[in-house]
């Protein structure tokens, strides 16, 4: 059984990655701010898999000791981890000239920095496990501001760059040592972080709820959100063993936005 750890699992992308490997009888690490948002999806897996086996885990991404913590408790409730989606990010939007340190550090410290630290917990159970002749996986989940430039979110698309550069680097690395280590980059993705985006452009520009959305998807071909399961969905492919020869890849799922 493959123990799959997921960040920022209680909500949106995470959820549905955990939903889709609970339908393949994964054992699930859990972690996420909010202690009451992972358990209420948790609810929601046992509900929809009675058999899974969970553990929730609570874990600040900017704090290593918080981080390794999270990783300890998982190891320790369901073993060494075989497969990392990094998913937990935050997306906060304001023009360069009013991104001051903080804001640049927290979307670095959250989006990039926090992969870091779950791959540095995560390696030593990943290298043991493809050892064993596991295929063990670490997924990242950037965004299609890690592959374009978009305005007025250069520290959360800087971060996100940071992270695809991080993937292939690991992936030159670990490519002998039977480790992939790919990044899945969703375009606007029906989740809170872009209703939370939704909601700013209505508050800043007086547009509708309609026409924020409209101009979300403008440069998405297909006119549309992604949904979560969607990105799952690449998810799952990259970690199955049709996959095995796909590393340091940056997948888009954007209905052809960046090709």
């Amino acid at each position: 059984m493959r123990h799959v750890w997921i960040t920022g699992a209680g909500r949106g992308i995470g959820a549905a990655v955990a939903h889709a490997f609970a339908r393949e009888g994964a054992a699930l690490s859990l972690s996420g701010r909010n202690m009451q948002t992972l358990a209420a999806q948790a609810l929601e897996l046992r509900k929809a898999y009675p058999d899974v086996k969970l553990h929730l885990s609570a874990m600040d991404l900017g704090d290593p000791e918080s981080v390794a913590a999270a990783h300890r408790a998982n190891q320790t409730a369901l073993g060494p981890v075989t497969v990392l989606v990094n998913n937990a990010g935050q997306a906060l939007s304001q023009p360069f000239a009013k991104t001051d340190l903080q804001l640049w550090q927290q979307m670095l410290s959250v989006n990039l920095t926090g992969t870091y630290l779950c791959i540095q917990s995560a390696l030593p159970d990943l290298l043991a496990q493809a050892a064993a002749g596991q295929a063990a996986r670490i997924v990242n989940i950037a965004s299609t501001a890690g592959l374009k430039g978009y305005a007025y979110v250069s520290a959360y698309a800087a971060a996100k760059h940071g992270v695809i550069g991080l993937t292939r680097s690991l992936a030159l690395e670990l490519a002998h040592k039977g480790v992939t280590v790919n990044a899945v980059c969703p375009g606007f993705t029906e989740t809170d972080i872009v209703r939370d985006a939704i909601a700013n452009i209505v508050a800043k520009t007086g547009q509708s709820e309609a026409q924020a959305r409209d101009a979300l998807v403008a440069h998405n071909p297909q006119k549309k959100m992604i949904q979560p399961d969607e990105v799952a969905q690449a998810v799952m492919w990259l970690c199955s063993d049709a996959a095995a020869s796909v590393n340091g890849q940056s997948i888009a799922v954007d209905g052809g936005e960046t090709m």
